[in-house]
C-alpha cells in the first residue's frame, strides 16, 4: 500500500496533517546488511506485562482546557487560537554541546539548511544547542533508511516511518546494534524529568519497545483509525448526486459520476476501505475452533477484492491509479479529477484549509462506514506511533540527557511558546496572525519550515480550529465518536511484536500480485495462488508466531 502522498506546491505548515494516519509506503525494506543472519531471524514477541514494566508513567500536559475533550484515544478539540500563550519550559534544553545531526523524512522542496534558514536559527536559539537536520525524500526514505542501516552509520537522531520500519527484516537487531537504550532515562517516574514526553500516550509507547527495552520516542498518531473514505461533498452536491450507503450504492455512484470526457472518474484509490465495508479483518482474526485466519484466507478479502477489481474493470478508477503504484490523488481530488478516494484522517484539515483558499465551495467529508448486505463493518485502527525517534548508540550519558531535553522541547504541547515557534516559526516573519489569532504561514515561512522539529519529538495530538475549517474540529470528533465502536479489537494491543524476517520479506511482493489482480494484469481467481504462495514463503511461519505470541499471553 502507499500512501496518497502531498504534491510539491503543499503548504508545509499542513504537510504533516496531509500525510494522513498510518500510510503505508511502496519501497520495501530489504535483509539488515551486516546483521546477524540469525538472531531476530525467527521473531519475539515482549508479552504485555513486560512491556508495561519499561514504559514511562503517563503524565498528562494540559496548558488549556479543551472545549471538546477527548475520549482514549480521541483527540482533544479546541475551537479557537489561545490568546495568550504560557512558557512551557523555563530553561533552554541544551547544554551547549556540539550540533546534534538529525535526519528524518519531508514531502516537499527541500527548505534551507542551517546557516540559511531563519527558522532553524530562531528554534535553535531557543534550544541552546543547535539541532542541523538533514531532510530527506519521503517517497525514497526506505531507501536512504536501508542503505544507513546496512552501512551501521546513523546520526545522533533518526526518524523512522512506522511503514518502513515494518518492512526491514531484522529490523530489532539493528535496533539493539545501533541506538541507544532508553530505558533507565524514561522507565517509570524516570520520565517526569521530561514531561511532555511522560505526556505522551502510552498506548504509543508500547511499540517504542524492542526486546523488552525502551529504544524510541514515539510521535503519536492524530487518532487510531487508519483510513477514511473522503468524497466531494460540494461536488457530489452540485451534480444532484447521494453519498453511497452500501457496496451497491457505491457501484451504481461510480457508474454516473464518471465522465472521462469531462475528465472526471469516480474512485482513487479505495480498496483499504472497502475491505472494511465487508467486514474484513486487518491482518489475523481468531477461527471459532481456535487458531489464527489470515484475512487473505476471509470470503470478506475475495469478496472485497472481486468488487473493486470490477471497479478498475470498468473504468471507474482514474487512469493515473490504475498506471501506477499510486498516484498524487489529494491533487486529483482537490482539483474534482476523482470524487473518492482513500487517505488518513490525518489529511482532512489540511486539504480543507488550503483547497478553501481557493475555491470557497470546497467541502471534503467522510464517507459514514457501512457494511455489505447487512453485515457489520470494520474499522481498521491502533495507536501505533507514526514515526519513531532513535538515538545513536554509545553517546555520554550526559549527550542523552540533553539530547531527551531538546526532544521534550519539542514535544511541548498546544498552548505554549514553544508549541507555536515550532509549527510556525517567529511573527512577522514566518507567520501573520490573523483576526481570529489563527497564525498564517508567510512565503519565507512556507520556504523554510519542514517539521524539522515536529517529527523528531513527538507530540500530544489536538484538533483546533481555524477560520478557514470552521466546522472540522466538531465534523472530526463528530466522526470518531459515531464509529469508533465499529474498530476491530486488536489481538495484541500491548505486546511488541518484533515480526520474523520471511514475514518481513513477503509483504511488498504479495502487495504487488494484488495489484496486478486489482488492475486486471491477473485474473481473481489467482488469489488462491498468491494466497499459496504467501503461506508457503512466510505466511504460515507468520501465523505460528502469531498464534505462540497470543498463548504466551493467555489470550
Amino acid at each position: 500500500m502507499k500512501p496518497s502522498l502531498p504534491s510539491a506546491s503543499t503548504d508545509r505548515r499542513t504537510m504533516l496533517r496531509l500525510l494522513g494516519l498510518g500510510a503505508a509506503a511502496t519501497v520495501g525494506g530489504g535483509a539488515l546488511a551486516g546483521c546477524s543472519k540469525e538472531a531476530g531471524s525467527q521473531g519475539s514477541a515482549t508479552n504485555a506485562d513486560a512491556i508495561k514494566a519499561v514504559l514511562p508513567t503517563y503524565q498528562r500536559a494540559e496548558l488549556l482546557k479543551p472545549d471538546i475533550p477527548g475520549e482514549g484515544p480521541i483527540p482533544d478539540g479546541y475551537l479557537s487560537y489561545p490568546r495568550e500563550l504560557v512558557d512551557a519550559v523555563t530553561e533552554p534544553p541544551g547544554r551547549g554541546g556540539p550540533p546534534i545531526q538529525t535526519m528524518s523524512p519531508w514531502w516537499g522542496p527541500t527548505p534551507p539548511p542551517l546557516g540559511r534558514n531563519a527558522y532553524l536559527g530562531a528554534v535553535n536559539g531557543k534550544l541552546g544547542v543547535e539541532v542541523n537536520p538533514s531532510l530527506q525524500d519521503g517517497l525514497t526514505y526506505a531507501d536512504k533508511l536501508n542503505a544507513m542501516l546496512g552501512a551501521r552509520d546513523v546520526p545522533e537522531l533518526l526518524s523512522a516511518p512506522n511503514w518502513e520500519v515494518d518492512k526491514v527484516a531484522r529490523f530489532s537487531d539493528a535496533v539493539k546494534a545501533l541506538f541507544t537504550d532508553l530505558t533507565d532515562h524514561l522507565q517509570g517516574d524516570n520520565a517526569a524529568k521530561y514531561p511532555y514526553l511522560a505526556a505522551l500516550p502510552s498506548g504509543a509507547w508500547e511499540y517504542s519497545v524492542w526486546g523488552g527495552r525502551l529504544y524510541a520516542v514515539p510521535f503519536p498518531t492524530d487518532g487510531p483509525f487508519a483510513w477514511a473514505m473522503f468524497y466531494r461533498k460540494d461536488l457530489l452536491g452540485a451534480a444532484g448526486l447521494a453519498a453511497p450507503t452500501s457496496p451497491d450504492e457505491l457501484y451504481e455512484f461510480g457508474k454516473k459520476a464518471t465522465d472521462p470526457a469531462k475528465g472526471v472518474w469516480a474512485f482513487g484509490s479505495v480498496f483499504e476501505m472497502i475491505q472494511q465495508y465487508f467486514g474484513c479483518h486487518q491482518t489475523w482474526r481468531k477461527k471459532p475452533d481456535g487458531g489464527l485466519q489470515h484475512k487473505f484466507e476471509d470470503p470478506a478479502f475475495e469478496a472485497a477484492l472481486a468488487f473493486t477489481a470490477r471497479l478498475f474493470a470498468e473504468g471507474l478508477v482514474h487512469p493515473d491509479t490504475v498506471s501506477s503504484k499510486g498516484a498524487d490523488e489529494k491533487q486529483l481530488f482537490n482539483s474534482g479529477k476523482i470524487l473518492m478516494y482513500r487517505d488518513g484522517l490525518g489529511a482532512w484539515q489540511g486539504m480543507q484549509s488550503e483547497r478553501a483558499k481557493e475555491l470557497p465551495t470546497f467541502d471534503m467529508q467522510p464517507l459514514p462506514v457501512f457494511g455489505a448486505q447487512g453485515a457489520q463493518p470494520v474499522i481498521w485502527g491502533s495507536e501505533k506511533p507514526i514515526f519513531y525517534t532513535f538515538l545513536k548508540k554509545d553517546l555520554p550519558a550526559e549527550r542523552v540527557d540533553e539530547m531527551l531535553r531538546v526532544l521534550n522541547w519539542c514535544a511541548a504541547p498546544f498552548g505554549s511558546r514553544e508549541f507555536e515557534l515550532r509549527e510556525y516559526g517567529v511573527e512577522g516573519q514566518h507567520f501573520t496572525r490573523g483576526a481570529d489569532g489563527t497564525p498564517t504561514l508567510t512565503e519565507l515561512g512556507r520556504k523554510e519550515l519542514g517539521a524539522q522539529y515536529t517529527h523528531i519529538g513527538g507530540r500530544v495530538p489536538v484538533k483546533v480550529r481555524s477560520g478557514d475549517t470552521p466546522n472540522y474540529v466538531q465534523d472530526y470528533i463528530g466522526y470518531y465518536r459515531n464509529h469508533i465502536g465499529q474498530m476491530e479489537q486488536d489481538l495484541f494491543a500491548g505486546i511488541k511484536l518484533e515480526l520474523p524476517a520471511n514475514w518481513s520479506k513477503i509483504i511488498q511482493p504479495t502487495d504487488d500480485k494484488l495489484r496486478d489482480i486489482l488492475r486486471g494484469r491477473r485474473p481473481v481467481s489467482d488469489l488462491a495462488q498468491v494466497r499459496k504462495e504467501f503461506l508457503d514463503t512466510g505466511g504460515e511461519e507468520g501465523r505460528a508466531f502469531h498464534e505462540k505470541a497470543l498463548a504466551d499471553n493467555g489470550r
